[in-house]
């Protein structure tokens, strides 16, 4: 017998991330059941999953006298998402409203057709090539900020750079200079307002109980007057070359080949934000607390960063020498999608999986639930980013829906993994990232997956090797 055999180290365990308690049964089928439920999801959107959630492919419920139906089977579910006869509930878009207006987050119908086709010259492959400078430049701060700092907080580090970055590639910007007004209302809106209420449960619809929205109404009255006063400035004085988001903006045409007006350039402007802050902000941080758990994958891709520097990256086809990088961000996004949760309202009677589903039934597609199901993937909790490096494009991946499906799948998904991409590589480039605690981080659901608490980061520089 070959001793070495004997003698070589077995491969580590693969990591598995803390999660949510999975209950042993669902809560409904009573009114006390169904408190129980609404008390579960009020601290935690993805609390209230029971083992059978994560075994069965559709689930029917009733939820304080509304049919429901929990849809985790990756084909009906992309169907629902495709179908005109689903749309989004009107109530979940109290939140956001006063901060994106009619923007093409929110809109529907043929106001939302119409913009998606105008948008989509914004958000070509080419076009958002040409933002890489300004994710170069937040990623390059972020290291400056954390510069010769030992220990310190990511998740509020990237929140800053994912919006330095943001408001960059909008408005040519910087979060700490001449966008620190934009910033510090942008931050005050995404981290209070824009989160779910008690009141955004018990209303009917977008407009009620609206004069309770003081708090959102004011500052995302700010926010539109701030960016009104920059379409007006750039209006007056534009730039010779097009350098961001704001420029394309001005520049798109309707079918009509009719300009936008200021006001759809200013939603559009909110629902940039919103879906494009917050969200990959959540990814670095997800991302970079998987990596510190698992030094052996954090050493692969840090290697994989420094055979190919960010600052060389000119191009979107610059990214493709990081395959790891891509594998692990969407490792990162199936155990902890940024949107771990979309519902959907029937407008019409149809049939999924054998359940009737009748008017106004609210559909559930979970992300969180699909990504971690038991049927549906091998070893669902662990991290193992390798399960995507083998795959042609991760959209081919039926049950793997990070950014949704159908029409509405979201249009800024390269940028988003662009801006992440540039902005981890050069954190990774310059340090090693540990954990200052062994305390276990649980994802928390509410318009983003954030976590119950922000732990501290240990960061060792690199020690480079003399040439």
């Amino acid at each position: 017998m070959d001793v070495s055999i004997l003698d070589a180290p077995s491969p580590p365990a693969p990591l598995i991330p803390p999660a949510p308690k999975v209950h042993p049964r669902p809560f409904g089928g009573s009114l006390l059941g169904e408190l129980r439920i609404a008390r579960e999801m009020s601290r935690n959107l993805v609390g209230a999953y029971c083992e059978a959630d994560f075994e069965d492919l559709f689930t029917p419920y009733t939820f304080l006298g509304q049919p429901g139906l929990v849809v985790s089977d990756p084909a009906s579910a992309r169907r629902v998402l495709t179908s005109p006869n689903y749309v989004r509930p009107v109530k979940a878009n109290r939140p956001l409203r006063p901060l994106v207006g009619e923007g093409l987050l929110l809109a529907e119908g043929a106001t939302w057709k119409r913009q998606r086709k105008s948008l989509a010259p914004v958000f070509t492959p080419a076009a958002i090539g040409g933002l890489l400078p300004h994710f170069q430049d937040a990623g390059a701060g972020l290291a400056e900020a954390l510069d010769g700092r030992s220990r310190v907080n990511l998740a509020e580090a990237f929140h800053q750079a994912a919006l330095d970055a943001v408001l960059r590639a909008l408005f040519s910007r910087r979060a700490d200079a001449e966008g620190a007004v934009l910033a510090k209302l942008a931050r005050r809106y995404m981290e209070g307002p824009a989160h779910f209420n008690l009141m955004d449960y018990v209303s009917k619809g977008a407009d009620d109980l609206t004069f309770l929205d003081g708090e959102r109404r004011r500052i995302g009255g700010q926010w539109l007057d701030a960016v009104d006063a920059l379409i007006a400035a750039r209006r007056a004085a534009p730039h010779p070359e097009v350098r961001d988001l704001l420029d394309r903006l001005l520049a798109t045409r309707d079918e009509d080949d009719a300009p936008p007006s200021d006001r759809e350039i200013r939603d559009q402007c909110g629902s940039m934000l919103a879906a494009g802050f917050e969200t990959t902000s959540r990814l670095l941080f997800w991302t970079a607390l998987l990596l510190a758990q698992d030094p052996a994958t954090q050493n692969r891709l840090r290697a994989e960063v420094r055979a190919f520097p960010p600052e060389r990256v000119a191009s979107l086809d610059d990214l493709k020498a990081w395959p790891l990088m891509r594998s692990v961000l969407f490792e990162t996004l199936r155990l902890y999608p940024s949107v771990p949760l979309i519902a959907r309202t029937a407008l019409e009677a149809d049939e999924i999986g054998g359940f009737a589903v009748v008017p106004g039934c609210m559909v559930t597609i979970s992300p969180w639930l699909i990504h971690r199901h038991r049927k549906l993937w091998d070893a669902p909790t662990a991290f193992h980013p390798e399960r995507f490096l083998d795959q042609p494009h991760p959209w081919a991946v039926e049950a793997f829906l990070p950014f949704g499906a159908g029409p509405r799948v979201c249009i800024g998904a390269g940028f988003a993994l662009a801006e992440a991409q540039i902005i981890l590589a050069n954190l990774l480039a310059r340090v090693e990232i540990g954990l200052a605690s062994e305390r276990p981080v649980i994802p928390v659901a509410s318009i983003t997956l954030g976590p119950d608490h922000e732990p501290d980061f240990i960061l060792t520089p690199i020690v480079q090797a003399r040439p």
